[in-house]
């Protein structure tokens, strides 16, 4: 399949260009397979390939990255209507423009001597689809027609209501096939369209439509008119192949066959006319909706993985195909993970892509909340069930109702709060607070947590029976120090999100940057990495993230390899290094002396040890 982009917003907008090589090339410098002469473009950006019928975009190392449907990434398979875009330049990925048909194709068509036309009747000889013809006809022999013609007339008015009533290609064929047997002696027929075939046997309904059958379409696309031909092979039998028309065009061809001793004649070539294009309208219309539903299927799938769910690395690759195993499932998922890894993300990604995604989806952070206010605000209470509660409250099982419930902290819950949901997930039952009814919910629950759920086990903070049965599924996060490879795509996620909120042109991260992003350890993961970047673009003056615009503490440690240290950051490394030194040596190795010294946290002075690598240094001065 050939395909081409098309820029649809910024600076080239309008222009096409046509993917025909297997590898191309797209950049700023002119030794690209295409070129996009922009300052937001890299010289080499990235290169679309083609494998087969499949196609994919891989990004060069550009400067601003490579996004598609708003997403970064460093190898893509591209499907049409695929955003993709490089700086400010954003293209559609579509297939090649195909040039026009004047209709479709048919499948093996028959040997023309195998056919002997016996009548075609083009549209503007139609009786009734020419305006005054029917008139014309009851003028010249109004006794005899009269009757027969009402009677067309009254067929053709219930066809058009029944078809018009319905929705579906399938379903629309199929009444269409119907309607020919009904005004026909035909005893089978069959609806060519591009995409499939639908075949319709008096009698019996809808059957395989028959190859004989499908065969006898050859000539309708030639012709641009109905035909009416008897069957060499078969004798004494007819058969009537009209086009299916729409606006001038032809979306496919009806095709009916008559049995022996009860052939087809002109009368019923001209209903057969009729009623093809009476279905014409509706079947592209239930096509065009067809496939925006399929448009619509596709951009909900990549609304739920924009919930944060950035990175390509074999860590995220392996949670995003467990969520989508887990989530086709009603079973509890317990995640886990250190804080600011994306736990809440990740639940709402179950939820989007379960069954139940048009339910609600409710949180609840279980470590905020007192225990009385945590079970008010999971059960409800009363109205007077305690002091404050001056009327009925409905708790979040009530309001999620048949959708997903999702436990952040669950391991602070108290000891009776844990008793009362270990029954909820056993009973599937609950009581409000002050209440005496008990009332059946039918939710998902998915709890989250970054403790150490066997050590509060085996301490008794948190009941066995209950952490059986939240562990039913368990999914453990990485932290990111872990998949470094994604820093890049979430740092230019980050960049595009916060670039837009606050107005600034800010088109990507430099490489010095990029190279302390990646080295960094991020105690607080992905939300600290999200606070870095806004806190970079919101105070930085460049067009792009430079290391200055990040904070000290990621430049505290050794350069990354291939990366220069600026003579101001190398400077202040080493001034704190002697500082922390000369402290610790004063306090006899003590840490804790050291730190009251300074006039620093102990913790804080623990983590400057740690990122400026002073461990070492630090062997000869005593135990702290």
């Amino acid at each position: 399949m050939n395909c081409r982009i098309v820029a649809i917003s910024g600076p080239r907008c309008g222009l096409e260009f046509a993917l025909r090589a297997r590898e191309n090339f797209v950049g700023r410098d002119p030794s690209n397979t295409i070129q996009v002469d922009h300052l937001s473009v890299s010289r080499n950006h990235c290169v679309i390939r083609r494998g087969g019928e499949e196609w994919t975009v891989r990004d060069l190392e550009s400067r601003n990255g490579t996004f598609v449907n708003r997403i970064p990434v460093r190898e893509r398979v591209l499907r049409p209507g695929d955003e993709l875009q490089l700086g400010d330049c954003v293209f559609l990925f579509l297939p090649e423009a195909e040039p026009e048909r004047t209709g479709p194709l048919p499948p093996e068509p028959l040997a023309q001597g195998d056919v002997t036309r016996t009548l075609v009747l083009r549209p503007e000889d139609s009786r009734y689809l020419t305006p005054g013809k029917v008139d014309a006809e009851l003028a010249a022999d109004a006794a005899n027609r009269g009757a027969r013609l009402a009677r067309e007339l009254d067929a053709l008015l219930s066809i058009s209501v029944s078809i018009h009533s319905l929705r579906g290609v399938e379903a629309i064929s199929h009444r269409l096939l119907e309607a020919a047997m009904e005004v026909t002696p035909a005893y089978r027929g069959a609806v060519w369209l591009p995409a499939c075939a639908f075949a319709w046997q008096r009698h019996s309904g809808p059957v395989e439509a028959p190859a004989e059958l499908l065969a006898l379409i050859a000539g309708v696309a030639q012709e641009q008119a109905a035909m009416l031909s008897e069957v060499s092979s078969a004798p004494g039998t007819m058969a009537a192949t009209v086009p299916i028309l729409c606006f001038g065009n032809i979306l496919g061809v009806l095709v009916v066959q008559g049995a022996a001793g009860s052939p087809l004649n002109a009368d019923h070539l001209q209903l057969l006319c009729a009623i093809a294009v009476i279905a014409g309208p509706a079947l592209d219309h239930a096509a065009q909706v067809e496939m925006l539903e399929g448009e619509n299927r596709r951009l909900l799938n990549e609304a739920a993985i924009e919930h944060g769910m950035v990175g390509e690395g074999p860590a995220m690759r392996k949670i995003l195909q467990l969520i989508a195993r887990v989530a086709q499932v009603d079973s509890t998922v317990l995640v886990r993970g250190e804080s600011g890894t994306g736990k809440e993300l990740v639940a709402q990604a179950i939820h989007a892509n379960s069954p139940r995604a048009a339910k609600p989806f409710v949180a609840i952070n279980c470590a905020t909340l007192s225990e009385t206010l945590l079970e008010s605000e999971l059960f409800g209470h009363e109205k007077g069930a305690f002091t404050g509660a001056i009327a009925q409250k409905r708790g979040k099982l009530e309001v999620a109702g048949a959708g997903t419930v999702f436990l952040d902290e669950v391991c602070e819950m108290a000891p009776a709060s844990q008793a009362k949901l270990l029954r909820v997930l056993q009973e599937r039952e609950f009581e409000r607070v002050g209440g005496t009814r008990s009332m059946h919910t039918d939710a998902r629950f998915i709890a989250a947590t970054n403790r150490d759920m066997e050590e509060a086990v085996e301490s008794g903070a948190f009941r066995q029976d209950l952490f059986y049965r939240l562990n039913v599924i368990p999914l453990v996060l990485p932290p990111l120090r872990e998949r470094r490879e994604d820093i890049p795509l979430l740092a230019g996620f980050f960049v595009a999100r916060y670039a837009a909120k606050t107005g600034r042109k800010v088109r990507g991260i430099s490489l010095a940057a990029r190279a302390y992003l990646t080295a960094y350890d991020w105690p607080g993961n992905v939300r600290e990495l999200e606070n870095v970047i806004e806190r970079a673009v919101v105070l930085g003056s460049a067009g792009t993230v430079m290391p200055e615009d990040l904070p000290e503490a990621l430049l505290e440690g050794p350069a990354p390899p291939g990366i220069s240290p600026g003579g101001y950051h190398q400077a202040l490394v080493e001034v704190k290094k002697q500082l922390i030194l000369s402290a610790i040596e004063k306090a006899g190795g003590s840490h804790a002396a050291a730190a009251k010294l300074l006039g620093l946290h102990p913790n804080y002075l623990s983590r400057l040890i740690r990122n400026l690598n002073l461990k070492n240094a630090l062997k000869t001065t005593g135990p702290p």
